[in-house]
Order: structure tokens, then C-alpha cells, then sequence
């Protein structure tokens, strides 16, 4: 047996697991200290009505043999990928064909799972910082990785690869940062991956946070987009669905991809369930889009709160605007795991070490939005301690 020698490249412990080990030593060290968790990107608030009826109703469906379902299609159920076209892409002029969209569990699994579309030996450009696991699935796959930086001093805003990337991961919003790229700059990306032939894997997870009006909500509203884009979305973010999970990707046929995706998800993926689905279709709802609405508008207004707090307090802050993440420099004398460690031990805060998004995220920690309303006036007002 000859294992797969590419894991020895990634760190011991994935980013989020090991923020959650420091944080249960601390909880079992101190049990008698309240953790406010401002790190992880998991939603706070429930899930509006509409969305719980209609898991009831499936479940209760599955209770009767008249109305039971085992398997479902691979790349999902006709009603809720027709309702993707309908409700996000056919609105701002976006046509497409009903075989380019594929339900999945959540755009995580996604992000990874496309690159086994792609030989080992592709170079692959990521943004740094970005999603670790961009990065994490890339090594694994042993492929090169051209790291494009994004500092204060460029805007966290990337230059093209200066060398040919076959593959290119793009995050927008992006996460960790919170930038975005107008209309003209995503298109430089759609023109450089049709001159290169390259494929751009662009995750909008969180398109919806987007209040900006020259920012494109979708990839596909660029001209040449479809020849050489996959875009990952998930209703994790939008919706409120990281424990029902869901999501879904849109594979253009233009891209030469689709037939081959369809085929990995035929052999390795037996589908979304049912009950999840349902509850997908449930947010198009008039009932689910105002309270989806209402959601959002909690979250947003919690990252204008921590922003303008950490700003009160002389901190130095990104995003927040068109994302729910918060990019905070960290004080002098502190790196991205001291600064951690130093929130945790004395004000009992969880955030997330910049660093672990990748080197250029070095200084800098995240704040999540998701976070509860009391616990984030709380943690700031822990934070004025140190100020």
C-alpha cells in the first residue's frame, strides 16, 4: 500500500478544528467562563417558519407509502433546480439550461470535489487569504499552487497570475476579507482564463451580502464567463442552512465540463436529500424570502456594529460592507495566533487567526457576523479592557 504522501504537505489540524480544540481546552480549564464565539461562520439566528413547514411536510411524506422516496436524481430534484434559474440567475438576465445545475450537500464539499475534474498536473491560483480548503484540496491533489497575495497594500484586491494557472479559485465576496471586484476588474478574470483556457471555480457563498451597485452577483453576468466558469453557491449563508445543508453548482456546458461532473456525481454522490430540498425550495417562497430577508438584515447590520466597535476601540478594519466577515489587523506585538490566544485567555472571545487562510493573512484575525447581538456588544465591550 502506497499512501497518498500529498497530506503531509497541510498543516497538522485544519484551521476550524484547531480553533476548536484551543477553545474546549480553555472551556475545560475555566468552565465557569461564558466562550463568546465570533470565529466560526455558522449561522445564529432560526430558521424562518415556512422553511421548518416544509421539512415537516417531507418528513411526514416519507412516513407513507403512497408519498415515501428513497433515492433522489444525483444532480437533484427538476422543481428545486428550476427554481435556482428562476429566482437567481433568470432575474438578472442569465440563461440557463436546466442540465448546468447540480443540488449538493453544501458548496464546501463542492469546492474540493471539482478538482478531481482536473489532472495532477495543473497549477492552481488562489487568493491568499482565502478558504482553507481551497488550498488544502489542491495539495492533497499534489498540484502546484501560485499564491496571489492580498494586502493592505493592493486593496486585497489580487493582480492576475503572472504565469499561466490552468485552475483559479475565486471567493467573492471574499472570505476572508470581505473584498469585492467591481464589473470591469471580475472581467480581466473572465478574459484572462479565456485567453489562458483556464477554469475559474468562483465561490459566491456570499452573493447575498453583496450591497454594492457595480458588483456582479454572479460570474455569469460577464461576457465569455460561461466558457470558462463553475460557480459554487450554498443556502449555508443565505439562508441559514448550515445544519440542513444545501446548495448547488452550475456547470456551463460551454465549458466542457457538465457531461464530466455529471458522471462524478453519478459514481460518488447518491444526492441531496429529500427533506433538505424541500426546504430549498421553501426560501423562493414570498413567507421565505421576507424572512430570509429579515435574516440577512440582522447579520448585516451586526457586521456594521462590530466594524464601527473595533474602529471605536483603534483597530484597523476591513469588510463587513458587502460581507458578513470583519478583517481586523491585529496591535502591534501580536501575531494572528498570539492575538487568538491573547482574546481568548483575557476577554474569552473566539475569533479566527487570520494566518490560517494563508501566509498574507499573517496579523490579522477574522470576526464573524453570525454571531448573536448581545454576545457581540458583549465581546466588545470586553475588548475596551485591552484597549
Amino acid at each position: 500500500m502506497n499512501r497518498n504522501t500529498n497530506f503531509d504537505r497541510l498543516p497538522d489540524r485544519y484551521l476550524f478544528k484547531e480553533i476548536a480544540v484551543r477553545a474546549a481546552a480553555y472551556t475545560k480549564q475555566h468552565p465557569e467562563h461564558q466562550l463568546l464565539r465570533m470565529g466560526v461562520g455558522d449561522v445564529s439566528l432560526p430558521l424562518p417558519g415556512v422553511i421548518i413547514d416544509a421539512m415537516h411536510q417531507a418528513v411526514d411524506e416519507l412516513a407513507h407509502a403512497e408519498t415515501f422516496r428513497g433515492y433522489g436524481p444525483e444532480e437533484g430534484y427538476e422543481w428545486l433546480r428550476q427554481a435556482v434559474i428562476d429566482n437567481e440567475y433568470t432575474p438578472r438576465g442569465i440563461d440557463l439550461d436546466i442540465e448546468e445545475v447540480f443540488i449538493s450537500e453544501g458548496a464546501g464539499s463542492d469546492l474540493g470535489n471539482l478538482s478531481e475534474l482536473f489532472l495532477s498536473h495543473n497549477t492552481v491560483a488562489i487568493l491568499d487569504p482565502s478558504y482553507p480548503a481551497y488550498m488544502d484540496s489542491s495539495m492533497m491533489a499534489g498540484r502546484e499552487v501560485i499564491s496571489l497575495p492580498c494586502t493592505i497594500a493592493n486593496g486585497f484586491i489580487p493582480e492576475l497570475p503572472k504565469q499561466k494557472a490552468d485552475i483559479i479559485y475565486l471567493c467573492l465576496p471574499n472570505n476572508p476579507t470581505g473584498t469585492v471586484l467591481n464589473r470591469a476588474e471580475l472581467q480581466r478574470w473572465v478574459d484572462y482564463a479565456n485567453v489562458n483556457k483556464s477554469i475559474i471555480i468562483f465561490d459566491a457563498a456570499y452573493e447575498a451580502y453583496i450591497s454594492e451597485e457595480d458588483v456582479p452577483h454572479s460570474i455569469y453576468e460577464l461576457e465569455g464567463a460561461k466558457q470558462v466558469a463553475i460557480e459554487v453557491r450554498s443556502f449555508s449563508k443565505s439562508a441559514g442552512f448550515t445544519a440542513v445543508r444545501c446548495g448547488y453548482t452550475i456547470v456551463p456546458k460551454q465549458t466542457g465540463l457538465q457531461a464530466m461532473w455529471m458522471r462524478r456525481q453519478c459514481t460518488k454522490y447518491n444526492g441531496t436529500s429529500y427533506v433538505a430540498q424541500r426546504a430549498a425550495l421553501a426560501t423562493y417562497t414570498p413567507e421565505g424570502k421576507q424572512g430570509i430577508e429579515a435574516n440577512l438584515m440582522y447579520y448585516k447590520q451586526t457586521a456594521q456594529m462590530i466594524a464601527d466597535g473595533l474602529r471605536a476601540l483603534g483597530y484597523d478594519v476591513f469588510g463587513g460592507k458587502n460581507a458578513p466577515y470583519i478583517w481586523c489587523r491585529v496591535p502591534q506585538g501580536y501575531d494572528s495566533w498570539s492575538f487568538f490566544d491573547h482574546l481568548l485567555h483575557t476577554c474569552q472571545i473566539v475569533c479566527t487567526p487570520g494566518v490560517g487562510f494563508g501566509d498574507a493573512g499573517q496579523g490579522f484575525v477574522r470576526f464573524s457576523a453570525f454571531s448573536n447581538r448581545k454576545e457581540v456588544e458583549e465581546a466588545l465591550k470586553r475588548m475596551k479592557t485591552l484597549a
